[in-house]
């Protein structure tokens, strides 16, 4: 039972790569924006002194801006050189257990049906016939290498923008906290857009790429597309795991040998380990949470496609219902593209105070746009009603309801991450009660950090 969708399938193939296209030329956008920011002491083409248009803090204390530039320069190419060597040398074990992970993808799906090379009967609709299972073995390994690439890529690509703009937010931070706050803002676009609109893009080739080898057999198509999430969760854990394990080891020895036997202050570039810690934020931090974003953004869309194309949308092929899960992720980047404009150029943070409710407006407005845009996608990109299997049945659904389903995980995000920064700002309560246990000691504060911590997972 299905019906007609008012979005057509040619309209379908042009809005999902489009929309990626654009995520992808948005955040090369806003990194030549943050380029704009020169790491030299050339003049930058102002009237004012030292080439700026505006005062710096450094004017007024008599420090040299040359030498400050140049300082900054010198740390950051330090950093950025200590977490592209890591990365490399941990992707070089990456790659090993990629291909030992490949061949075992390929050998367990083969060994289902004896490594057949002959058709078989489709398991959700036994009037059709469906590729070997040798083939889905192959194109699963197939896409789970290209998962685990392009989660690679992701967690690189975060990584040297976020190196490339450390020093560029701190020059900017003389001027005002307002400059420093849109830099910083600018650089994470442009990890947030490229890992998005790369994830979407890359799917979305992949999908129709093997749509030339399986043509009408969508069962097996979209169950070999399930290695695209596999692989970019298993190359998260290294980068999330092995990054956040380094730092953490680097963060300790910085503060013994900082604190304890040289008596220096936290994060003094006097201290060599100190530069080790800010290499590991990078790479677990950012490299990594780039990574596990991607692979939880892949698994979510190729588990939903798996679901869908054993619905009346696999057994009818409407190609553009089966896109559902695409379409919204490109919306998603429009909606995105919009908000991130409400931070950066609709309204100017000025002060420190204004920094956290520009934050969570970000949230708010996001969440407003994207309600509004998946019951618009919901009402052009699916019929009215159509079936889904259920525990051996068909069972007949409305496009609201599905409508409905994406909405409570949409808002259901925004009240839990209202829930977290309540329980771990210090602007709330409950922080607050964490710090003054402290001054009855450590076990008091153990003890109520601890029963702090399951109070807010409830």
């Amino acid at each position: 039972m299905t019906s007609a969708t008012i979005l057509s399938d040619l309209g379908t193939e042009i809005l999902i790569p489009v929309c990626a296209v654009v995520g992808i030329l948005f955040s090369l956008f806003q990194w030549y924006l943050v380029a704009q920011v020169k790491l030299t002491g050339e003049k930058q083409g102002g009237e004012g002194k030292n080439g700026f248009n505006e005062a710096l803090i450094e004017e007024e204390e008599g420090v040299n801006d040359h030498a400050v530039v140049q300082k900054c320069a010198e740390i950051q190419n330090a950093i950025s050189e200590g977490a592209t060597s890591f990365l490399f040398t941990e992707y070089q074990y990456v790659g090993v257990f990629m291909v030992i992970f490949a061949i075992l993808i390929f050998v367990f799906l083969g060994s289902v049906e004896g490594f057949s090379t002959s058709s078989k009967v489709c398991t959700y609709d036994t009037t059709k016939v469906c590729k070997p299972a040798l083939m889905t073995a192959v194109f699963s390994t197939v896409s789970f290498v290209l998962g685990a690439i392009t989660s690679v890529v992701s967690g690189f690509l975060g990584m040297k923008i976020a190196t490339y703009a450390n020093a560029r937010t701190t020059l900017e931070a003389r001027k005002g906290v307002g400059k420093a706050f849109i830099v910083a803002f600018r650089s994470g676009a442009v990890m947030g857009f490229l890992l998005a609109a790369n994830g979407l893009l890359v799917l979305y080739i992949t999908i129709n790429l093997f749509k030339l080898y399986y043509g009408d057999d969508w069962e097996g198509l979209f169950e070999s597309i399930t290695g695209y999430g596999l692989g970019g969760s298993s190359m998260a854990l290294f980068g999330r795991v092995g990054g956040g394990i380094y730092t953490k080891a680097a963060d300790v020895g910085a503060d013994l040998v900082g604190k304890v036997e040289r008596n220096i202050p936290e994060d003094d570039p006097r201290n060599p380990a100190v530069i080790a810690d800010n290499v590991g934020d990078n790479v677990g931090d950012i490299a990594g949470m780039g990574s596990d974003l991607f692979g939880s953004y892949a698994e979510s869309s190729c588990a939903a496609l798996v679901v869908a194309s054993i619905s009346s949308f696999g057994n009818t092929h409407d190609f553009t219902a089966m896109m559902y899960p695409l379409t919204v992720s490109s919306v998603g980047i429009i909606v995105c593209l919009i908000t991130t404009l409400f931070a950066t150029d609709f309204f100017e943070v000025k002060t420190v105070k204004q920094i956290e409710p520009s934050l969570k407006n970000q949230l708010i407005i996001s969440t407003v746009l994207m309600t509004i845009g998946i019951a618009i996608v919901s009402w052009i990109a699916l019929p009215s009603s159509f079936t889904i299997f259920n525990f051996g049945t068909q069972k007949v659904t409305k496009n609201w309801q599905l409508f409905l389903c994406v909405c409570v995980g949409l808002w259901a995000g925004l009240i839990i991450g209202f829930v977290t920064e309540y329980y771990t700002s210090n602007a709330y309560s409950p922080v607050q009660d964490v710090a003054d246990s402290c001054r009855t000691g450590a076990a008091t504060n153990v003890i109520f950090g601890l029963a702090l911590g399951y109070k807010s997972v409830i």
